[in-house]
Formats: C-alpha cells, structure tokens, sequence
C-alpha cells in the first residue's frame, strides 16, 4: 500500500513566540496529522518580509498549503469548521499516478 507523501514544505506556517493563535494553528495542524514548517520570524527576521510578501499581511501566524495562503487560525479554523480543510490536506498528500505507476512497476 503507497503512503502518502508528506513534505513540511507543502505546509507553512509564519509564527512568533508567546503567540497563542500561533499556538492554535500548530495544534489544529497537528491533530489532522499534518506535518508542517514553522517559520519563527522573531527568529529569522529576514522571513519576516517574506511573509509579508507572499500574505500581504504583518500578522502572525499566516498559514500556507501548498501555495494557497489560508490566513491566520481564524481562517484555518473556518476550513476546518467547513471540512475544506480536511479536502485540503486529503489533496496535498495524494500521490500522483506517475508515483503510483513507479511503484508498480517495481
């Protein structure tokens, strides 16, 4: 049986410390099996203007599937509230069937 690719760049995640909506979103992430790269911008200031760049906005967290920017926790809580974000994820860890057809063959 294939499993599922997971890559922790499919999904990521811009925090900061004593962040508790950073918090919220890394929890929820991790209850639905997600694996995910955390990006402190504390830390790292130069992901800072990163973030920034790819959401347009400057607070934190911004959450990123795939190359879809979902938004802070509110946002990721709605799509989990929804299911979507259950479809999401079902998507971004689905193999191809080039992938599938490799290992077939093998």
């Amino acid at each position: 049986m294939n499993e599922p690719r997971k890559s922790t760049e499919d999904i990521v995640i811009y925090t900061s410390s004593n962040c508790g909506y950073c918090v919220a979103a890394k929890s929820l992430l991790r209850t639905k099996g997600a694996d995910f790269t955390e990006i402190n911008i504390l830390l790292d200031p130069e992901r800072r203007q990163e973030m920034i760049g790819r959401s347009a906005q400057r607070t934190v967290p911004q959450v990123f599937i795939g190359e879809r920017h979902i938004g802070g926790f509110e946002d990721l809580r709605e799509l989990d509230r929804s299911g979507e974000l259950d479809n999401l994820l079902t998507n971004l860890y689905r193999t191809s069937p080039s992938d599938e057809k490799q290992l077939n063959d093998d």
